[in-house]
C-alpha cells in the first residue's frame, strides 16, 4: 500500500507514466494558478489533495479527523513563486509522511473501522487516497496541458 501511494504521489510511473511530485515540480507558479473556463486550478487541486492527506496525517498520529468536504478548496491565493513552492513542500511532505504511516501500519489494522465504522475500514481509506490521488494526477496533467496549449495560442496570436 504504502508503494502505491508512492507510486502515484511521489515517484513511480507504472500506471500513469508520471505522479504528482513530477508534475507539480514541473509547474511555474503562474501556470497553477491559471483558470481553464470552470475547472479547478491546478493550485486548488494541489492544496485540496495536501488538505486530505493532513487530515488524516492527523488520525495516524492519534489525533481527531477533524477534515470536512466543504473546506477542502478554502486557501489562500497564491500570489507568488514562492506561496506555489510552499504549497508544494508541504504537499510532498505530507505525502512522504502518509506513505510512511502506511508502511508502518500493521496489517491486522487494516480491516479495523477508521475512526467510526461509517468512514469504513483503514484499507478502504487507503484506498480511497490511492484513487483519489490518480483521479486530481490526471486532473492536474490535463489543466497543465490546457494551460501550455492556452499560453503557447496567446504567444503565437502576438
Amino acid at each position: 500500500m504504502a508503494a502505491r501511494l508512492r507510486e502515484v504521489l511521489l515517484d513511480g510511473k507504472w500506471i500513469a507514466n508520471t505522479n504528482c511530485q513530477e508534475q507539480l515540480l514541473a509547474i511555474h507558479w503562474e501556470q497553477a494558478i491559471q483558470r481553464v473556463e470552470n475547472l479547478n486550478t491546478i493550485a486548488a487541486l494541489t492544496f485540496h489533495l495536501t488538505y486530505y492527506l493532513k487530515g488524516l496525517l492527523q488520525v495516524f498520529r492519534g489525533g481527531n479527523l477533524e477534515i470536512s468536504d466543504k473546506y477542502s478548496y478554502d486557501f489562500a491565493e497564491i500570489t507568488t513563486e514562492t506561496d506555489w513552492n510552499t504549497l508544494v513542500r508541504e504537499f510532498l511532505s505530507n505525502a512522504e509522511e502518509f506513505a510512511s504511516q502506511i508502511q508502518q501500519l500493521d496489517d491486522s489494522i487494516l480491516a479495523k473501522p477508521f475512526v467510526d465504522e461509517q468512514y469504513g475500514s483503514y484499507l478502504r481509506n487507503i484506498e480511497g487516497v490511492i484513487e483519489h490521488s490518480y483521479y486530481h494526477l490526471g486532473q492536474i496533467v490535463v489543466i497543465k496541458k490546457l494551460v501550455e496549449s492556452k499560453q503557447t495560442s496567446g504567444a503565437a496570436g502576438k
